[in-house]
């Protein structure tokens, strides 16, 4: 099994910063991808960044300038930095992976962890 663990969110004031972390582990061969993506109340969930294994990094409109995505495969982790937090940016963050296993390439998610900006 594949299990991804969420952790860095909390309260902050906007403009300030926040560091999410997620780890996969399990069994798994590589993992193609790892990315965040958010879901306020009442919407859909929504891509914020990605990182593929090859190094290709994607943002949304919303955070480009304002959030970084970083991946350090020797731990299985993923990290998004963000700042310049605004009050839109109040979301469950939810970190996402599609690994690979004996012959095929699975998506798993993590429970999601919450980001709330305050004025």
């Amino acid at each position: 099994q594949v299990q991804l663990v969420e952790s860095g969110g909390g309260l902050v004031q906007a403009g300030g910063s926040l560091r999410l972390s997620c780890a996969a582990s399990g069994s798994f061969l590589s993992i193609n991808v790892m990315g965040w993506y958010r879901q306020a109340p009442g919407k859909q969930r929504e891509l914020v960044a990605t990182f593929t294994r090859g190094g290709i990094t994607n943002y949304a409109d919303s955070v480009k300038g304002r959030f970084t995505i970083s991946r350090d495969n020797a731990k299985n982790t993923v990290y998004l930095q963000m700042n310049s937090l605004k009050l839109e940016d109040t979301d469950v963050y939810y970190c996402q992976s599609q690994v690979v296993r004996i012959g095929v390439a699975l998506d798993y998610w993590g429970q999601g962890t919450q980001v709330t900006v305050s004025s």
